[in-house]
């Protein structure tokens, strides 16, 4: 079994600590001696696993303004995953959810791509993200037909892609034409765990941006009049609490330790949002309690429909209305969702991906020796002639 010396690692971009985050911190154990690449880096929002690592950054990271406004510079992030220099390297491994599977890997290296999911906003969300304004859209159609030519030419630098769920395998089949191994990411089960909290209302944990949805949940409750709590931010929050009523409240971002409480303590979690996987959903059953999920995506992959949570069908406030209205928290057992939980905790993921990165890796250098046999004998010939 071959080792790889140097590795490189390329994320999209690190101001945060968000599931993709999380993943690469689990990477990094795996592979503690390698070096981070990436777009745009603000080391006082990461965690020091991370902070701690050489890290090199790319143009973006000097543009004026670009913390706040990195998204503005869309256009640009190709050009500057393709100008670092990963030369030296024997394992490439890219962390992608825009551009960071774009990286030119050296020809003697093997590039593997964990992709979280081929740009969403080019190809799945664009009306999510940039909303339905027509002359907008006018204006951003040919740098989306662009983006979308580049993205589809560079997933060919890649030599395997690992999928984080079977909805992202999907997306990688369909628009790449490329298959992919699915390798859930990791959740921290060993912090997520049951307490004894006494349960007194439902539960939202997301960021608040318009395609998670969170405007249903907000509309649902306001109509039942029953307690939901709202942790996460985001550029939506303004309006959400403008729309809400008086049984919905706001917590912004607030710490683990609360998040995990908030978990303990909820009738469920709502989930309304159509998602490449989802970690809250797998952090809440760790924490024993069930989901209440729009039935669609990643989710359908983490839950178990009648075990561990309950689905709503359509996406809209009538049919999440009717999940609420008839969800009965004694019908699931808290024990049931913690132990489906684990299938996706941190140990299992690194173990996955370590056997899968091995078997590739002796690939890979069992194929390119034959090359060189291939290429060494038709030269020899060649001089015979």
């Amino acid at each position: 079994m071959m080792q790889p010396t140097r590795v490189a690692i390329v994320h999209d971009w690190l101001n945060g600590m968000r599931g993709g985050e999380k993943a690469l911190e689990a990477i990094l154990e795996l592979f503690p001696k390698a070096e981070v690449f990436t777009l745009l880096l603000e080391r006082e929002k990461i965690s020091s696993a991370i902070s701690s690592k050489k890290i090199t950054t790319s143009f973006i990271q000097h543009v004026p303004l670009a913390k706040s406004k990195y998204r503005y510079l869309l256009p640009l992030f190709p050009m500057a995953v393709e100008r670092f220099d990963l030369s030296g390297y024997d394992l490439v491994i890219s962390t992608s959810h825009c551009v960071a599977k774009g990286a030119r890997a050296p020809r003697e290296a093997l590039h593997i791509c964990y992709c979280f999911s081929p740009m969403r906003y080019v190809w799945v969300f664009q009306e999510e993200y940039f909303g339905k304004n027509r002359l907008k859209n006018i204006f951003l159609s040919p740098f989306m037909a662009a983006l979308r030519s580049w993205d589809t030419r560079s997933c060919e630098r890649v030599d395997h892609f690992v999928a984080i769920s079977r909805t992202v395998a999907d997306r990688i089949s369909r628009f790449y034409g490329r298959e992919s191994e699915v390798i859930f990411p990791p959740v921290d089960t060993d912090f997520f765990v049951p307490g004894e909290k006494e349960k007194g209302f439902f539960l939202v944990v997301s960021a608040l941006v318009p395609y998670k949805r969170i405007d249903l949940a907000v509309r649902a409750f306001n109509e039942l009049k029953l307690p939901l709590a709202i942790i996460g931010d985001g550029p939506e929050y303004s309006k959400l609490k403008k729309m809400a009523g008086k049984t919905i409240s706001f917590r912004g971002w607030v710490s683990n330790e609360e998040v995990r409480e908030a978990y303990q303590s909820c009738h469920a979690l709502v989930f309304p949002g159509l998602e490449d996987f989802g970690l809250t959903p797998i952090e809440a059953q760790a924490c024993g309690s069930p989901v209440i999920a729009f039935g669609r995506g990643g989710v359908t992959e983490s839950v178990r429909d009648g075990v561990t949570g309950t689905f709503f069908r359509e996406r809209t406030v009538a049919s999440l209305k009717a999940a609420v209205t008839s969800f009965r928290p004694m019908r699931f057992d808290p024990a049931a969702a913690r132990r489906n939980s684990l299938r996706f905790g941190r140990e299992v993921f690194k173990k996955r991906l370590a056997e899968y990165i091995s078997r590739r890796y002796d690939e890979f250098h069992i194929d390119r020796g034959r090359a060189a046999n291939t290429i060494a004998m038709d030269g020899m010939r060649g001089g015979r002639e």
